[in-house]
């Protein structure tokens, strides 16, 4: 497992929860991670869950984690009226992730926390375990406690 530590990992197993890793090829031309990963690992795009930093205001240095479907865009006024998604290179340098590689968990420093609400209605959901081409899969129930999250809807209609 030494090649796929990270520090999602490492916070996942640290808190004693169950959880599974999903390694599988990344392609460097994908458009979008978190949907190259269900198609990778033959998973329903509903459960694999992209995490997006977002600039919005109440969030430490304004931000914000918001974590959405693979398949869904993110409804930003649901986050707050000047929500925007942070710039790549800052979500970076808070996470101390790499982009298509960001995952709840783990990060450099906590953030306030958003968990789309679709994530409850699956026994296990799968989110970036810190490294592109690699998931971490978990329950919802976990994730949000993990994250210390709120849980509403973020998804657009």
């Amino acid at each position: 497992m030494a090649g796929r530590e990270t520090p999602a990992t490492r916070a996942a197993r640290a808190a004693g929860i169950e959880h599974a890793l999903h390694a599988y090829a990344h392609d460097p031309a994908a458009g979008s991670y978190a949907l190259e990963a269900a198609e990778a690992l033959g998973l329903d795009p509903a459960r694999v869950f992209k995490t997006l930093v977002v600039a919005a205001d109440g969030g430490a240095d304004g931000l914000t984690v918001c974590i959405v479907p693979s398949a869904a865009t993110l409804d930003l006024k649901a986050v707050g009226k000047r929500a925007a998604l942070a710039p790549t290179e800052r979500a970076e340098r808070v996470t101390g992730y790499v982009a298509g590689g960001i995952s709840p968990l783990g990060q450099r420093r906590a953030l306030p926390t958003l968990v789309d609400d679709s994530a409850l209605a699956h026994a296990s959901v799968f989110v970036s375990a810190g490294r592109r081409g690699l998931e971490l899969e978990l329950e919802p129930a976990d994730l949000v406690a993990l994250t210390r999250a709120q849980v509403r809807r973020l998804r657009r209609a």
